[in-house]
């Protein structure tokens, strides 16, 4: 395996560890009678993901979104191009954003339907790209969805960050603001995608 294929999936284990951030650890969990010998530990954990988690999430989020350009770019660089690359960027983009916007939705500052809409989005062209494997051919990422996720990234952080550093310099919702437009963006790369990809649809007897 390469390194850029590597640093692709290293962005995957990097998911996990930022949900542990983001999420506190259930009520039901908390109190489990058997656990009760862990209780006072577990409550410490939620009063610091609580107060700071969000904080610590964000920079993990960050970093993880950061390699993408890096895989990339080493990958172009050193000609280390693969169609296993090709196939798991995109992927590893889409379990960090949805892993992201799950949480986010949890806290109650994402709504049900941005997360929704971007969500099935990145389903929807997963299942292109299903299709496509399916007759042999690999598709990579287009223009668009690389735009689309730098909006998405960008957003995100914001949201996670609490609106920061906005939040210094006006009292405005700009996570929100960023968050629909991403939403937006999303929507147009879905469009550009499929209507780019169409002829896939069309060998795959749909």
């Amino acid at each position: 395996m390469n390194l850029p294929n590597k640093i692709t999936i290293s962005r995957i284990f990097l998911v996990p560890l930022f949900m542990i951030f983001v999420i506190p650890i259930p009520d039901a969990t908390v109190n489990f009678p058997l656990l009760s010998f862990l209780k006072d530990e577990m409550l410490s954990i939620n009063v610091f993901i609580n107060n700071y988690g969000s904080y610590v999430a964000a920079v993990l989020f960050i970093l993880a979104a950061s390699t993408d350009g890096v895989d990339g770019y080493i990958a172009r660089k050193h000609k280390l191009v693969t169609s296993f690359g090709k196939f798991l960027d995109p992927i590893a983009d889409k379990l960090l954003i949805t892993a992201a916007l799950i949480a986010l939705v949890q806290q109650q500052v994402v709504t049900g339907w941005a997360a929704m809409i971007i969500i099935s989005r990145e389903l929807l062209v997963t299942g292109l790209r299903l299709v496509a494997a399916a007759e042999g051919q690999v598709i990579a990422a287009n223009k668009s969805g690389k735009i689309k996720m730098i909006f998405q990234t960008v957003a995100v952080s914001v949201c996670l960050l609490k609106n920061w550093p906005f939040s210094i310099f006006t009292d405005m919702p700009i996570d929100s603001y960023l968050m629909l437009i991403a939403v937006l963006v999303t929507i147009y790369s879905g469009i550009d995608f499929f209507a780019k990809n169409l002829k896939i649809f069309k060998s795959g007897g749909m």
